[in-house]
């Protein structure tokens, strides 16, 4: 099969990024509702307090009652592959804590110690984990950029602020940073969010 053939067969992909509060879900949700397609929503938040709780009804209140959300915490990419119908888009919000599921998943896994809200995690444990998520958000980037149905993917600039003053925060944002860069050069178009206000920057 030829790339020109691929091209004709596959979805676009899109990203939409920006800082906390920005406006990036609402912008994302316009994009899909203007689009005239099927709508999923995959959600890959974790609902574990009551802040969750509210943010998630938040969301959950300005789709349309016809829109189906699918919630997947780690493996997006099942989901890309299932439902990925030509004709459709999904709309997976977002990719920030999918990293942040992933990650904490697997130092968790292979030996971490949680103490109340405290994770206390070996360095080298620590970047291993963090090369397995990235790898991790590699695949699911080619699922993406494979599937038939447009994929509109949200995420978080989290390195524009202050340095994390703990191991675990950094990496954290740092392994953002590798991954976002990874969905910008395969996405066909990309946004960022500033004061509500979108910028197209592909």
């Amino acid at each position: 099969m030829s790339d020109e053939i691929k091209d004709e067969q596959r979805g676009l992909l899109m990203l939409i990024t920006g800082g906390v509060r920005s406006g990036k879900s609402s912008f994302a949700e316009k994009i899909a509702a203007e689009s005239g397609r099927e709508l999923i929503y995959l959600a890959t938040a974790r609902v574990e307090d009551e802040e969750m709780r509210e943010r998630v009804a938040r969301h959950r209140s300005r789709r349309p009652a016809e829109v189906r959300t699918i919630e997947e915490p780690l493996e997006p990419h099942r989901i890309l592959e299932k439902e990925g119908e030509a004709g459709r888009l999904i709309l997976v919000d977002c990719l920030t804590i999918l990293i942040s599921n992933r990650l904490l998943a697997d130092i968790e896994r292979n030996g971490a110690v949680r103490e109340g809200e405290d994770i206390f995690v070996d360095e080298k444990l620590l970047e291993e984990a963090a090369e397995r998520t990235f790898d991790y958000i590699k695949r699911f980037s080619a699922a993406a950029c494979s599937c038939p149905a447009d994929v509109l993917v949200v995420t978080n600039e989290v390195g524009m602020g202050v340095v994390p003053a703990y191991p675990l925060g950094r990496v954290f944002r740092d392994l953002s940073g590798r991954v976002n860069q990874v969905l910008a050069a395969a996405a066909d178009r990309v946004w960022m969010v500033v004061c509500g206000i979108p910028q197209q920057l592909k």
